[in-house]
């Protein structure tokens, strides 16, 4: 099949040595002068896209102009270079068809690529949580899709495990809440617990007004009693919020006395009203003390 691919009727002059100065100048001559200005131009289009869209756009659209034009810079310089195009490209549609067969891990991370581009559930700066990984979305590529973590490491992940995968996207929104999971003893009042809660999140600055703090009374749990304090921000302030919310409510907490119990463990060894006696060996007498 191969040998059948290479037939001499694509084959360029200037490998029979024949016009060989004219066929490499126009073919020079496209190179140097067509690849500067198709780099201007997918600049110009990144730039102008990022203006009036979004990031992910912008991407995909400098991509497109690039892979695109270089595709038809190169095919015009080949045939410049004497190369029968049409012939040149049924032999890469062959050879396309038998690497699509033994690449179809790839043409399903290709669908699913061009499935997320469609759908749009992330975009190139999102926060997004797949599989345990935690990052910021740096490219959404046709194959894969790469994300920088908050430790600095890239992670990439292959497009078709995001189709298949619970992936949240934590920045979609421009308000969240921020939930705290919390107990008090049983001694305290309920509705001073709430009052205080409230206080917290009105002179907390990075708390908002609207939508209101939610404090919520869960109920009775093994030693305490528990709470669900949950305040709303805007995404970009999480890290300020979550550094002062928590030292806030300790602080308070102590100022009014209010007990976060821990949990206790009472061991009996016997009877309640007849205590078990336990031997103590010392070692200093070398004896055995009943107790």
């Amino acid at each position: 099949m191969i040998v059948a691919m290479i037939s001499p009727e694509w084959v360029p002059d200037w490998l029979r040595m024949e016009d060989l100065p004219e066929g490499w100048i126009r073919a020079a001559v496209t190179m140097f002068i067509g690849w500067p200005l198709l780099h201007m131009a997918a600049v110009f289009l990144r730039r102008a896209l990022k203006k009036h869209s979004s990031p992910q756009a912008s991407m995909l659209g400098y991509k497109v102009v690039t892979y695109g034009g270089g595709l038809i810079l190169s095919l015009t310089a080949l045939n410049e270079l004497g190369f029968k195009i049409s012939t040149l490209l049924g032999a890469a549609g062959i050879i396309g068809m038998a690497v699509g067969f033994a690449a179809q891990t790839s043409l399903s991370n290709l669908i699913s690529g061009i499935f997320l581009v469609w759908e749009r559930p992330f975009e190139v700066d999102d926060v997004i949580r797949v599989n345990g990984n935690t990052g910021v979305v740096q490219e959404i590529d046709l194959l894969a899709t790469k994300i920088r973590t908050f430790d600095n490491t890239l992670v990439r992940i292959p497009n078709e495990n995001l189709i298949k995968s619970d992936v949240t996207n934590i920045t979609k929104y421009q308000i969240r809440r921020f939930d705290i999971n919390l107990g008090v003893a049983y001694k305290e009042d309920v509705g001073k617990v709430i009052d205080v809660l409230k206080g917290i999140a009105d002179k907390n600055p990075w708390c908002l007004d609207e939508p209101a703090p939610l404090v919520l009374f869960l109920g009775f749990g093994d030693s305490s009693l528990n709470f669900l304090f949950g305040v709303w921000f805007s995404k970009s302030d999480f890290v300020s919020l979550r550094n002062t919310i928590q030292r806030e409510i300790l602080e308070r907490f102590r100022e009014e006395d209010i007990e976060i119990p821990f949990p206790h463990l009472s061991l009996y060894t016997g009877s309640v009203t007849e205590p078990f006696p336990i031997e103590i060996r010392r070692p200093e007498e070398n004896k055995i003390v009943a107790e």
